[in-house]
């Protein structure tokens, strides 16, 4: 452990007299941002000097550079600050030579033994406590020590508890210790205490490491545990290896180590052991951990799991010891929306009303994909829109701190407000019969709803190859649905089949039942739907778990959710017959079929004449590439379709830019030889004489 030492002069601190805080206030909150809490420990914040003990073997240059870029973030007239930097070993002066006297330390002294500490008392075992006692005068004149609390500060920790989004759990147990903290220290049963142990069940990127943070900080005010806030650690138990016990070396050495004063508050993710709970080796663990309670504060992390499988965790944990299970459920959509503005709040940015949607137009994109890390994502977009906004303002020549409609568009693009879903609908290139099949649809939903009648079930199925327009129509669907007033929102959310699924025992069912959740009055659509169903006899797949709650949520949201599953026909075919609950559920069957040369070629130029200038021999050669199509590209199972067009249409417009850039020119023109070349790749070219299954030249 090493010490950072930080000063600056006081002319410059008195010319921010006027400042909120004080500089080296902000500068230690700047340093913290984006590290790990690890990284320091021991704040001393003076008005002049900050000093904190630093745990990363950076050298004194590299730290220098760090201050340097946060005061340079923070203060325009930094250079101005007198700035000193330094590094030293804790205890020791930098600039310390080392003691002459310490050559002549005899050998013998240093194989001396060690003076035994002390044997421990019953008092000495006693867990640390941060006691609150203070001088109270009796009327009899006596002084009498008495239990006394900071209401005041007590209420600001229960405060930022409460401003958490959701985590409603944890917010009562933190209520629950501050009214219970009275009768702890009147009754003197801090031991007791001390070894109550927590199981947080909670997703990444939700705020565990603030939840621990707030956690020790409000144990350590109502003073029934002395808790070091400053170093909280987070350790995630690898993967079980068969018997092998070294995979706890790591955890086990951190819980070794007693701090001198108070307890540390250690977290231990053991979601990979969820299903190993009973094993010897992970049994072993726990009777460790249990001797280490008393020194520690112990909190077990496991994903967001259903609240039976939940509860035969702490079951399974509470064999050795009490544990006390919080649960964290994920943050819906809105909610994700609503801290996306409190972060901009803490910039001085404020979101408007019009703005709110293509924030969450981005979210959802971000959580498509299935790799969505929670806050941490929207705090990634949050600070990618300051960061387009500010360049925004600083083009325009103005300082505006209201985050408006367009600057939001810079982060998800234009939403297509301009056309009515039947509009976009009409303008689609083919699928005529698809048109009609989904305008029945719709009128039979209206008529219904009219009527007062039963609303049918409008879940639909869509089958068909790649490309062929399914993800656009769901979307459209959705946009109608909306304008009709038989959507509440109409918003769309994609997801690909597996990403339903969990990655431990318990975490599936309530994944999907929050993916469900986010799209209640709008559209679920499920690209490669088929991949939730991998046959019978697959009991260790989640997919039929994933199923079945989708079913109940199905016929749960009937009236208030359009699920559209959409792949294959023939692996479509075949999850619907493994399904029956499912098939039932979803009557619409609607069919994609694969686009004519003719319709792929309109798809091209649609694209390259939207925003460019089109040569006259551009377009001839494009139409006569796709009227040499052959037919066995054409009905390949993998042939991609528009999404084909769509890559052939980015490669010729990489060319032209290309072209363009070789030449210091300006690209607004697509150009016949920037098609030849686009189609010349090997992706593109195709001989009939010679070809593999796509028609595409072998090498």
């Amino acid at each position: 452990m090493k010490v950072l030492t930080i000063k600056i002069s006081s002319s410059w601190v008195l010319s921010h007299r006027d400042d909120d805080d004080f500089p080296l206030e902000r500068l230690a909150e700047a340093l913290k941002e984006g590290v790990p809490p690890s990284m320091y420990s021991e704040w001393d914040v003076q008005l002049l000097t900050l000093q904190v003990n630093v745990g990363v073997d950076w050298t004194k240059d590299e730290w220098q550079k760090r201050v340097q870029e946060k005061m340079q973030a923070l203060f325009s007239d930094w250079k101005d600050s007198g700035l000193e930097v330094s590094l030293c070993e804790d205890g020791e002066d930098e600039d310390d030579e080392p003691d002459p006297f310490d050559a002549f330390i005899e050998d013998e002294d240093l194989d001396e033994e060690p003076t035994p500490p002390p044997a421990p008392t019953a008092e000495s075992k006693q867990p640390a406590v941060n006691k609150p006692l203070m001088m109270m005068e009796l009327d009899s004149g006596k002084k009498e020590e008495k239990w006394s609390l900071n209401e005041e500060k007590v209420q600001e920790r229960i405060k930022k508890i409460d401003a958490l989004m959701g985590a409603e759990e944890f917010k009562e147990l933190a209520k629950e210790l501050v009214a219970i903290a009275p009768q702890i220290v009147e009754n003197k049963t801090f031991e007791i205490f001390s070894y109550q142990s927590y199981l947080f069940s909670i997703n990444n990127g939700f705020g565990l490491t603030t939840c621990l943070q707030a956690f020790a900080e409000l144990l350590n005010e109502i003073h029934i545990q002395a808790v070091r806030t400053s170093d909280i650690k987070e350790i995630v138990l690898p993967a079980p290896k068969g018997e092998a016990e070294d995979v706890f070396d790591s955890a086990r050495g951190a819980l070794r180590v007693k701090p001198s004063s108070g307890q540390d508050v250690i977290c231990l993710d053991i979601s990979e052991w969820m299903a190993h709970l009973e094993s010897r080796p992970f049994r072993n663990f726990l009777e460790f951990v249990e001797g280490q309670v008393g020194a520690h504060i112990i909190v077990f992390r496991v994903p967001f799991v259903d609240r039976e499988v939940l509860e035969r965790i702490r079951s399974a944990l509470n064999d050795i010891m009490y544990v006390r299970p919080v649960a964290f459920p994920p943050l819906g959509i809105e909610d994700l929306v609503a801290w996306g503005a409190k972060e901009l709040d803490k910039y001085g940015f404020q979101l408007a009303k019009e703005a709110k949607p293509y924030l969450q137009e981005r979210l959802m994109m971000e959580r498509s994909d299935g790799k969505f890390y929670g806050l941490n994502t929207v705090r990634k977009v949050v600070r990618e829109l300051l960061y387009k906004k500010q360049l925004r303002n600083a083009r325009k020549k103005r300082i505006t701190k209201t985050i408006s409609a367009t600057d939001a568009k810079l982060i998800c693009g234009e939403l297509n407000k301009k056309l009515t879903g039947e509009q976009m609908l009409a303008e689609m290139v083919g699928g005529e019969k698809m048109k009609e099949q989904i305008a029945s649809i719709i009128s039979q939903i209206e008529m219904s709803r009219e009527e007062g009648a039963n609303a049918p079930c409008i879940h639909m199925r869509f089958s068909g190859n790649p490309g062929t327009g399914k993800t656009t129509v769901a979307r459209i669907i959705g946009k109608i649905l909306k304008e009709k007033g038989l959507l509440r929102i109409g918003n769309f959310y994609e997801y690909a089949g597996r990403d339903f699924c969990g990655r431990y025992i318990g975490e599936t069912a309530p994944k999907t039942a929050s993916m469900c959740r986010d799209a209640y009055g709008s559209v679920l659509f499920i690209d490669e739907a088929y991949s939730l169903y991998r046959g019978e006899g697959n009991d260790r797949d989640y997919g039929r778990e994933a199923i079945d709650t989708l079913i109940a949520e199905m016929e749960n949201h009937r009236h208030d959710l359009v699920v559209i599953m959409a792949g294959y026909k023939d692996e479509m075919e075949t999850l619907m017959q493994g399904n029956s609950g499912l098939a039932s559920r979803m009557p619409y069957l609607i069919e994609f079929p694969n686009f004519t040369r003719d319709e792929l070629y309109q798809i091209f130029e649609n694209m390259s004449t939207k925003k460019w200038q089109c040569e006259k021999g551009y377009l001839e050669e494009a139409k006569a590439y796709f009227d040499r199509l052959p037919d066995s590209v054409l009905k390949s199972k993998e042939f991609s379709n528009a999404r084909f067009v769509r890559n052939l249409y980015e490669r010729a417009w990489a060319k032209a830019m290309l072209r363009c850039q070789l030449n210091k020119g300006s690209a607004k023109t697509l150009t016949r030889d920037d098609f030849v070349r686009a189609a010349a790749d090997k992706e593109f070219a195709f001989n009939e004489k010679k070809k593999n299954r796509l028609g595409f030249y072998e090498e």
